[in-house]
């Protein structure tokens, strides 16, 4: 099938395009820009008119936990990729805290068999880097890349014994892997739940410094300036990790780093209330902390913006705040966050889509995250003006729990494209 789609606003950081013209799409690819179509298109089967709408790709999210297999999370392969695609979200990496953990070839093929079964968007499996997620013996990372992992990492479990992470480390790169790590020293965490600051101690929580997160972070880009490997530091939560990560960079280590947009939008003052939507990990952070954040996306030191998916149910966040569980619906609100950002001018444009497609796309060596001709036709439309107030009950997910109920927003994802068809829907355009 071949579709045109005239008149609207192209953004594509990955091409630095952002102009009106015509989008063509022939067999599930892009075939070309431009005010004419590509030479051998032939006619359109479909047109569609996008005047005053915008085209974005389809936005790349490298962590979002989609419940299969296993049941620690709401909902399963099925429901979460539709609400990816509802968020304009057409390829998703999934954490391997699943249950089983994601440790074996068989817990791969599964996930990639019902993502195929959805065919609803894209589904990029991450292997544990130890069996069982339990930090004592490597996983068989060669078979996990084999079977179609795209990174290894210990999702929130990070590894403590840092020889078995040094080996870890030499192991992925002789195969040439990512490693994907989340910074978090448990002994320092000890068991906290809210950021160390005014509030937590106001609150009487259990407190989490900075620390716990440096420290563990400033033992990883030892260990990979030593063996050499990728590694991209997932959810970084404070100003100083932002700085550490710069430095790391200015000396040419290997590394890429992602902040949750929850992080970048909230602070430890929304816990006020006791409110266990808020509960997240790692925790949320003071405002200076938020605005290093910010300022590291801007200067693009932070290469990614993740939704840090976790779809929990009802009961689990019914719980007192200390003993609810931690994580926050996010894949249908990522791309309205990010570009709320930009209306409020916290972010450019560029910068801001740069952050959700090309960006995360580049971290894993993957061609998608941009409407360059020939790559598979995922992408949504975008209506700028289209004023709305989420409502957590009408979410696709079957995980209900995001801190961004009622709030309002002013562009409205109309339609996705995933390999050339719509896989969802708002208004016609």
């Amino acid at each position: 099938m071949r579709l045109q789609i005239n008149n609207a606003r192209i953004i594509d950081p990955a091409q630095n395009l952002d102009c009106v013209s015509n989008l063509y799409i022939s067999r599930g690819r892009f075939a070309g820009i431009g005010d004419t179509a590509p030479e051998g298109f032939g006619t359109a089967d479909q047109e569609i008119d996008a005047t005053g709408k915008w085209i974005l790709p389809g936005l790349v999210d490298l962590c979002a936990r989609l419940s299969e297999p296993g049941g620690n999370f709401q909902g399963n392969i099925a429901t979460e990729t539709k609400a990816a695609v509802a968020g304009g979200v057409t390829t998703i990496c999934c954490p391997p805290d699943t249950a089983p953990v994601n440790d074996t070839q068989a817990v791969t093929e599964l996930i990639q068999r019902r993502a195929r079964q959805a065919a609803t968007a894209f589904v990029l499996p991450i292997g544990a880097l130890t069996q069982g997620l339990k930090g004592e013996r490597l996983s068989n990372m060669y078979s996990l890349k084999q079977a179609g992992c795209v990174a290894m990492s210990q999702a929130n479990q990070p590894l403590q014994n840092a020889l078995t992470l040094k080996n870890a480390m030499n192991y992925a790169a002789s195969l040439d892997i990512l490693i994907m790590n989340r910074c978090e020293n448990q002994s320092l965490k000890n068991n906290g739940v809210a950021h160390s600051g005014a509030v937590s101690s106001r609150l009487g929580l259990a407190d989490i410094p900075a620390s716990a997160e440096t420290t563990d972070l400033a033992r990883d880009l030892v260990l990979v300036e030593e063996t050499g490997v990728r590694a991209h530091f997932s959810q970084l939560s404070t100003a100083r990790s932002v700085d550490m990560i710069a430095e790391a960079k200015k000396r040419g280590l290997p590394v890429t780093c992602d902040v949750a947009i929850h992080q970048l939008l909230l602070t430890d003052y929304d816990v006020i209330g006791f409110n266990s939507t808020f509960h997240v990990t790692p925790p949320l952070r003071s405002h200076a902390d938020r605005d290093a954040l910010i300022a590291g996306v801007k200067t693009g030191i932070i290469d990614a913006i993740v939704s840090d998916h976790a779809p929990l149910g009802r009961d689990d966040k019914l719980l007192p705040f200390g003993e609810s569980k931690p994580g926050m619906s996010g894949l249908e609100t990522l791309l309205p966050l990010v570009l709320k950002m930009v209306d409020d001018g916290t972010l450019d444009l560029i910068t801001a889509i740069r952050a959700v497609t090309v960006n995360p796309a580049e971290v894993l060596g993957i061609h998608t995250g941009s409407l360059e001709t020939s790559l598979s036709a995922d992408f949504s439309i975008i209506n700028p003006d289209a004023p709305w107030q989420l409502n957590k009950a009408d979410m696709v997910s079957a995980g209900k729990n995001t801190a961004f109920d009622g709030w309002h927003f002013n562009a409205q994802i109309e339609a996705t494209y995933f390999q050339g068809r719509p896989v969802y829907r708002n208004n016609p355009v």
